[in-house]
């Protein structure tokens, strides 16, 4: 069986601690790998390697930096098949789809290659009599990044990305679900130019995470995953005297407008509902169509697009989307169907009983349909993390508007309409972090920031763009003058710089 090891100082790593985990092909339910869980020992060792890494890498100037950037997105694009059948084949997603994840990663890359602008500081000439001032942005050393399964590529790519063109090292902690394409990025890395130990892999769970928590020479950590676990690595992290942006849960609502094109917001909702099995946190899980009109003319035509979606496997190019990432997690989803109906909600289409002929053992479910969904049901509040959709009625804008606003999450949200009035005022009042007119999954471009509000994000620093900068660089302002002749003695009066 294959062994995923850890990538330390620029070469694979088997494990020690006699822990692994087990990777599944969830098109056919079977363990097709192994990935070694670390110790904190393990961690400490690619702590090391990064601070020695990072002592040559700060000293390397931006510019040459950026060219490591540029044959790192050059490695990547030509390598852009073979990633992305190594992540379909331990996420589930269909080729096209990781892909994408890839592209999206690869974008925030292209970014990076323009670091020598983003690092160029500020100066004033005069500030004071003879004195100038001037800043400078300096690397942090050694940072950590905690990613999910559900982007093993691009979020990884959005952390490590800017972290290093600023100069730092970088030690990666992907999900133990899906490891593969994490390591072969770092490889990736090394073959672009980088030196030993600037991007480290350590594979792992809770221990892992932990100790990256809690080491004194790690100096910032970024995390992606669930709300509740964001909380728990902000809470400790900071604890720990370290910077921490911590992004976590999603329920994303699209408001339908009765103005909107109908048959375009049905395919837009489907794909951002149901692709990628609604494993994105950035997923369109629950659709508010404005009046009864609306909600029934979307019902109907939400109803007939579901019968066109083809679940199959991950290779296959005609399918929507492929299978979730576990058995654990095809069962999670089953439950919160099966709660939505407890709670009374209309299970207008049901996908718990999908079965694909000959991959009876993968981890697949159809597309879910809920009607009559009320906002204080579960299954409203919490997030599913599957292909299932949920229509909320409104009977006006300002009802509809309340409905994301007042929700625990706040990562993402988009309306549907043809009123540019309408849209404009829901995109300032909603109180949600990431905004879509007409767009259903609002992720910015990589020159933008990502980040959401309340339970959504812990940490006032946003992923990538100059928000990235900012969080994986320190400030240094100097003042400074150089006096000729008589020294006068002024130093017990405070600078005025008049």
């Amino acid at each position: 069986m294959r062994n995923i090891t850890h990538f330390i100082d620029g070469a694979a790593v088997p494990g020690t601690s006699g822990r692994f985990g087990d990777i599944f092909n969830p098109n056919t339910g079977e363990v097709q790998a192994r990935v070694a869980l670390a110790t904190a020992g393990e961690l400490d060792a690619a702590v090391q390697s990064g601070l020695r890494g990072q002592q040559v890498w700060a000293l390397v100037n931006p510019q040459r930096r950026a060219r490591v950037m540029f044959d790192f997105k050059r490695l990547v694009e030509a390598n852009m098949a073979e990633l992305a059948e190594m992540l379909s084949s331990e996420h589930g997603k269909v080729i096209a789809d990781s892909r994408g994840d890839v592209q999206r990663g690869l974008e925030v890359i292209e970014f990076a290659c323009g670091i020598p602008h983003a690092l160029k500081g500020e100066y004033t000439e005069g500030a004071g009599p003879g004195i100038d001032v001037y800043s400078m942005r300096q690397p942090l050393g050694v940072v950590a990044g905690i990613t999910p399964f559900n982007f093993p590529a691009m979020i990884p790519m959005w952390m490590f990305g800017i972290a290093i063109a600023v100069g730092n090292s970088f030690i990666l902690k992907p999900s133990e679900k899906d490891p593969s394409v994490p390591v072969r990025l770092a490889e990736l890395m090394m073959e672009a130019g980088a030196p030993k130990g600037v991007l480290n892999v350590v594979n792992g769970d809770k221990v892992s995470v932990d100790a990256i928590l809690d080491h004194p020479d790690i100096k910032a950590v970024s995390f992606v995953g669930s709300s509740d676990i964001a909380q728990y690595v902000y809470s400790r992290g900071t604890a720990s005297g370290k910077r921490v942006q911590a992004m976590g849960g999603a329920k994303n609502h699209g408001i339908v407008m009765p103005d909107a094109d109908l048959d375009q917001a049905v395919k837009d909702i489907s794909g951002a509902a149901f692709g990628s099995a609604g494993e994105r946190c950035m997923a369109l899980p629950v659709v508010v169509p404005v009046g009864a009109r609306t909600a029934e003319a979307f019902r109907e035509k939400m109803l007939a697009e579901i019968e066109t979606l083809k679940v199959g496997v991950s290779t296959d190019a005609a399918a929507q989307y492929g299978p979730v990432v576990s058995a654990s997690h095809r069962q999670t989803i089953s439950d919160y169907i099966q709660l939505g109906v407890d709670e009374g909600s209309e299970l207008v289409v049901d996908g718990r009983g999908f079965n694909l002929q000959g991959y009876e053992k993968g981890f697949f479910i159809g597309p879910s349909l809920f009607d009559q969904v009320k906002p204080d049901m579960r299954t409203y509040k919490e997030e599913i993390f599957g292909p299932v959709l949920q229509i909320v009625r409104a009977e006006t804008f300002e009802e509809a508007v309340a409905l994301p606003s007042k929700h625990q999450y706040g990562n993402g949200v988009a309306i549907f309409t043809r009123n540019g009035r309408a849209a404009r005022e829901f995109a300032s009042q909603v109180n949600v972090g990431m905004v879509g007119i007409n767009v259903p999954i609002p992720v910015p471009v990589a020159y933008h920031s990502f980040g959401g509000w309340k339970r959504s994000a812990f940490g006032d620093t946003n992923q990538h763009g100059m928000e990235g900068v900012r969080f994986y660089t320190k400030q240094k302002i100097v003042t400074a003058r150089w006096p000729e002749g008589m020294v006068e003695d002024s130093a017990f009066v405070i600078p005025t710089m008049g």
